[in-house]
């Protein structure tokens, strides 16, 4: 609208003028009118038709065609997958060779002498006491000297695994027989018989004893316990098994 305004006031300006110079009255110039308005902006045109595919590009240099790229770095171990079946078992295979002869041994050795054994034997008729040590007096085999005769105990002297074993006899009352080591009583062995029987019971028991520790059996409250010469023996025995 009011670029219409305008260019009619220029024109009307214009005729003016024409009419002035038949008179002499118009000026000799006019001057300039006022710049039009800029247009609105035209529309983008449509999309031209898409060209051909160009050739590949050319390298900087002729050796950089087979040029390897640097190796990049590793990525994180992933977590384990399952184990799978267990395959099957393979050919045995040949036998190996022969070893060499070994050395002769030494039957001097410190530990060929590691041995400790005993048997003791009890010689009377009479009841031990109740709830008391039983005491062996008669010695039928004792290697090292390892049972002490004077406390009727077997001493340690080497340290390791023993056995100790016992049989005894008993008549016309019942008899239990404990184990003791070291004042702990290991076991307790007891039988019961008929008044005017004679019977044999045994025990044994394996032990582990360190250096100068103990072992002896006592009666319990029940002390039957008896010896008569050819007839009947009461006999207690042990014996290293392992050296530690």
């Amino acid at each position: 609208m009011f670029g219409g305004h305008l260019i009619f006031r220029t024109l009307l300006v214009g005729i003016l003028c024409l009419s002035l110079v038949s008179t002499d009255t118009c000026p000799s110039g006019g001057m300039p009118g006022f710049p039009g308005i800029p247009g609105f902006p035209g529309r983008d045109g449509r999309e031209g038709i898409k060209g051909e595919k160009g050739e590949p590009g050319k390298p900087l240099k002729p050796d950089e065609t087979m040029k390897k790229g640097a190796t990049g770095v590793s990525g994180f171990q992933g977590i384990p997958g399952k184990r799978g079946l267990q395959g099957d078992n393979g050919v045995m295979g040949p036998p190996g060779p022969t070893g060499e002869p070994g050395d002769r041994g030494n039957f001097d050795s410190p530990r060929s002498r590691l041995q400790s054994a005993f048997s003791v034997a009890r010689a009377t008729r009479s009841h031990p006491d109740p709830n008391s040590l039983i005491r062996f007096g008669t010695i039928i085999t004792n290697i090292n000297e390892n049972f002490n005769t004077g406390e009727s105990k077997f001493v340690c002297q080497i340290p390791g695994t023993y056995y100790f074993v016992f049989h005894t006899s008993s008549y016309d009352k019942h008899l239990c027989v404990n184990l003791i080591h070291d004042d702990k009583k290991l076991a307790v062995f007891c039988d019961h018989i008929q008044k005017g029987n004679q019977q044999v019971s045994s025990g044994g028991l394996a032990v582990y004893l360190k250096e100068n520790e103990k072992v002896w059996l006592t009666t319990g409250g029940y002390n039957g316990l008896f010896a008569e010469g050819e007839k009947a023996d009461s006999v207690f025995s042990g014996f290293l098994i392992h050296a530690h």
